[in-house]
């Protein structure tokens, strides 16, 4: 009797290792990617506030930082948010927290501002001078942008010969 139950084991382990073996098999041709286009946006549309010696305030306008164009790639893509200059801004503010948005063009087209744009569920977004990234996973076959929606800042007292106290983003997207 206790050969039979050795066989039905080795038997009940040879199958489920054959079908998690098919389970994760794949063709890598069938998931060849078309190139994704990004385009930054125009200096009239991008966010801004008041940034001066001792203010503590937040995003007054909100704005856009790059319209993307992946209507050809069907996969999943995958977008990093930095924050090129955290270096610079530790000077001037004591923090710089501004929360990223993700909209998606409701009827794709031409990338311009003044299409339709609904916003895309994505976990509450921000990048900071400390993260000074931000991460996310968006569905293919769509043109999305991505916006600074909100944030706040509290800046250091400084003298009048600040350059800028802008920050400059970088997006990568995979």
């Amino acid at each position: 009797m206790s050969r039979f139950l050795k066989l039905i084991l080795v038997l009940v382990a040879a199958v489920a290792f054959v079908t998690c073996s098919v389970a994760y098999a794949y063709d890598s041709s069938a998931n060849e990617t078309q190139p994704i286009t990004i385009t930054p946006a125009t200096a009239g549309s991008l966010p801004s506030w008041n940034a001066f010696g001792g203010a503590i305030g937040g995003v007054s306008q909100p704005g856009d930082l790059f319209f993307i164009d992946a209507t050809d790639n069907p996969a999943d893509i995958s977008m990093c948010v930095s924050l090129t200059n955290a270096h610079e801004l530790k000077h001037y503010y004591r923090y710089l927290l501004l929360r990223v948005g993700v909209h998606r063009q409701a009827s794709p087209g031409e990338l311009d501002g003044d299409s339709t744009w609904e916003e895309v569920q994505i976990p509450e977004t921000y990048v900071s001078l400390r993260n000074a990234q931000a991460t996310f996973i968006l569905p293919g076959a769509a043109d999305y942008k991505v916006s600074i929606d909100d944030g706040c800042f509290y800046c250091f007292p400084v003298s009048s010969e600040i350059e800028s106290t802008s920050p400059k983003f970088h997006l990568m997207v995979e």
